[in-house]
């Protein structure tokens, strides 16, 4: 089931890397960076994947994923866990592709966009509050 993702992590998280993680059938892991990582709306994440065959072939295989994004110069970072579609075409994948061609024109179009829907929130700020599910 989604969870909100509160006002100030929606804010937060313009502008960052996110690095994602997956695990194939039997548990492998995989993480894989994305620069193209942004908010889709209060309850999901999106990002493209242009390269990333473990990715892909894992969420293939077992749709969850974690991803994390972190600011170390404030030293504040969350870690959102949820269940991820792979989307090929469509009115998201097109929204995605125009925003990556704006940003690095030089790059392939995506193979495919990943919708993210939160379920967990983790604050994994330094401090007191670090691990705590907030969402």
């Amino acid at each position: 089931m989604a969870v909100k993702i509160p006002a100030e992590v929606q804010e937060f998280l313009k502008g960052k890397l996110g690095w994602v993680a997956t695990a194939a059938r039997d548990g492998t892991p995989n993480v894989s960076i994305k620069g193209s990582l942004r908010l889709l709306d209060d309850e999901h994440l999106v990002f493209a994947d242009l390269s990333s065959l473990k990715t892909r072939k894992n969420l293939e295989e077992n749709p969850k994923a974690a991803v994390m994004v972190y600011d170390g110069e404030t030293r504040r970072g969350y870690l959102f866990k949820g269940a991820c579609e792979l989307v090929q075409s469509g009115p998201l994948y097109d929204q995605t592709l125009v925003g990556i061609r704006k940003q690095m024109p030089q790059l392939p179009p995506p193979k495919y966009v990943v919708k993210v829907t939160v379920e967990a929130i983790f604050d994994q700020s330094a401090g007191p509050n670090g691990g705590r599910k907030i969402a």
